[in-house]
């Protein structure tokens, strides 16, 4: 590896980083740093490549993107039932959304790497002890005590295992099987009976199946049924560890950060003079962008010419993530000044983070009536504009957990204490995602 071209991914230690733990221990991190990046990648560079023409269909309004999985991640939650529920998610979702919306789908997890969570305080006060506030696994523990929040930088080496070890569990369903679209009833076995949402997805299994006959007896088998490309994505936040997995491709001699297929720069690190974006302008993966209600359109310009100069589809996606309340008034503009700029970006929707409030029970909560509200200002935006809806972002898990109110298998706010597991922000059952999936997939086909 030539060292000058990957010192080219180091060029952010002169900028100030948001949102970075503080380490106890500089030589200990050091020392990570070197172990990690003589560690072999997660993906391949060609992979990213697919990807980005996959995301540049979108961007040309060709197909809709998908991009699901935990608000955090957790070590302990590596297990192969937790993952195939995700998966399995995911692609009940995808199949909705393919088949009810008519539309090819780009499924991407949040998965593989999303161990680390921005927080609006760096530290947390009880019964008057002050300690560091908890960052995601990546960074400390959960437990409130001094040991497990002061930041370990040998979580980052069990970062990447877990994620190794999710990711090979991750290929063998999507390639070995589990995958192919004649299980669309399997995916469901365990769900149809106890749900309404559950129900209306074995109807539409029932009619893919009848599809898929009608193509067999036609003589009609095409691979793509057989097997399903899926992509992991993570929030690139800790950028020692970013960097140390960002390797120079030997057919281009291009940097690829080689911890995830995309990664994405969050509301809180996306400052034009940080070292966020100047990491991410020196990586070929596809970036997103998280864009809150304060974002202008000068930044949202700015932000085009850092980190998609050359005017690529499939480089560039905002994320929106605005609120029900703001989505109608703040996204027209910003839609608008991009379009007419002539960049083609991936407009997403992420419809949970500009909805959170804390239940009397003193539980963080979404309503799902906002949720649905904010995918549907996003929808009317666009439709207005002529632009092109290219997908929704959604914290979900495959579980029975009560962490979100509302829903067609409805959870009440005295629920949430039955099963709320989530280490940080509440994510939607799988009850409740497909319920979305079936609801975008009807304000797709009203386009």
């Amino acid at each position: 590896m030539n060292a000058e071209i990957h010192a080219g991914g180091n060029t952010w230690r002169s900028l100030p980083a948001a949102q970075q733990p503080e380490y106890p221990d500089a030589q200990a991190l050091r020392d990570v740093i070197a172990e990690l990046e003589s560690y072999p990648p997660l993906v391949f560079a060609g992979e990213c490549d697919q990807l980005r023409q996959r995301l540049g269909a979108v961007a040309r309004g060709e197909a809709f993107l998908l991009q699901g999985g935990d608000c955090a991640e957790a070590f302990d939650a590596v297990g192969a039932d937790q993952i195939r529920n995700k998966l399995k998610t995911l692609l009940q979702m995808g199949a909705v959304l393919t088949y009810a919306g008519s539309v090819p789908v780009v499924k991407v997890g949040r998965i593989a790497g999303q161990y680390s969570k921005p927080r609006s305080k760096p530290t947390e006060t009880r019964d008057g002890v002050t300690l560091p506030t908890y960052r995601g696994d990546s960074v400390n523990g959960f437990a409130f005590t001094p040991e497990a929040r002061t930041p370990d930088p040998q979580r980052l080496k069990r970062m990447y295992q877990a994620s190794a070890s999710t990711l090979n569990l991750v290929r063998a369903f999507t390639t070995g099987g589990y995958a192919d679209l004649r299980q669309v009833h399997a995916w469901n076995q365990d769900f149809v009976r106890s749900s309404p949402s559950g129900q209306r997805y074995e109807q539409l299994a029932r009619e893919i199946d009848r599809a898929m006959n009608f193509m067999n007896a036609c003589g009609v088998d095409p691979e793509e049924f057989k097997t399903v490309e899926f992509y992991a994505s993570h929030e690139a936040l800790v950028l020692d560890y970013e960097s140390a997995l960002t390797r120079v491709d030997s057919r281009t001699g291009h940097l690829y950060d080689v911890s995830g297929h995309m990664v994405w720069i969050g509301e809180r690190t996306r400052q034009l003079d940080g070292a966020h974006i100047e990491f991410a302008s020196k990586i070929r993966n596809p970036i997103g962008v998280k864009l809150g209600p304060t974002t202008t359109p000068e930044e949202a310009l700015t932000l085009i010419e850092r980190l998609d100069p050359e005017r690529e589809p499939g480089r560039l996606t905002f994320i929106t993530r605005m609120g029900a309340d703001k989505i109608r008034d703040k996204l027209p503009t910003l839609v608008e000044k991009v379009t007419a700029s002539g960049a083609q970006v991936v407009w997403v929707s992420d419809p949970m983070h500009g909805n959170t409030f804390e239940a009397a029970s003193g539980h963080k909560t979404r309503r799902f009536d906002d949720v649905l509200d904010e995918v549907k200002g996003f929808f009317e935006v666009h439709k207005a504009l002529g632009t092109h809806p290219g997908g929704i972002h959604v914290e979900l898990t495959g579980d029975d957990v009560t962490e979100c109110v509302g829903g067609g298998d409805e959870i009440f706010v005295d629920d949430l204490h039955q099963r709320y597991e989530t280490a940080c922000d509440p994510r939607l059952n799988r009850s409740q995602s497909l319920d979305l999936a079936f609801l975008v997939a009807e304000m797709y086909r009203d386009q």
